[in-house]
């Protein structure tokens, strides 16, 4: 459940990413309790496209039997997260791929979900 601006709360049926935005300064952030550039605590739910491009990639190994990638993807709302590429399989992903939200997926350790997409980004994020 996504709680508005306006205080209403409703349910996200929508693909896309879920973030914060800061009510004094405007800084879009990612799970996060105080605003990364005022401190502040006043942060509004907003849900951005999902869209994203990835700045770095990796294969891990931790805490699993299995070699995963782990990518850090920079979204156009003006945040950056840790994610991980699904249909990637445990090679590292190129930087400037163009990724997105799966809908409504989370990992258990509640790391975002992404796979490749062909397009749908503006030409400046390629």
């Amino acid at each position: 459940m996504i709680q508005s601006p306006s205080g209403s709360v409703s349910e996200a049926q929508e693909s896309g990413v879920s973030y914060q935005l800061c009510r004094w300064c405007g800084t879009a952030s990612f799970r996060r309790l105080l605003c990364p550039v005022c401190a502040s605590s006043e942060l509004v739910p907003a849900r951005g496209s999902g869209l994203g491009v990835v700045v770095r990639s990796g294969v891990v190994q931790r805490n699993t039997e299995a070699a995963r990638n782990e990518s850090v993807v920079r979204f156009p709302e003006g945040f950056v997260s840790r994610c991980t590429v699904v249909d990637a399989g445990p090679h590292p992903v190129e930087v400037g791929t163009a990724v997105r939200s799966l809908p409504d997926a989370e990992a258990a350790e509640g790391e975002l979900l992404l796979e490749l997409c062909d397009s749908g980004l503006p030409e400046a994020w390629t």
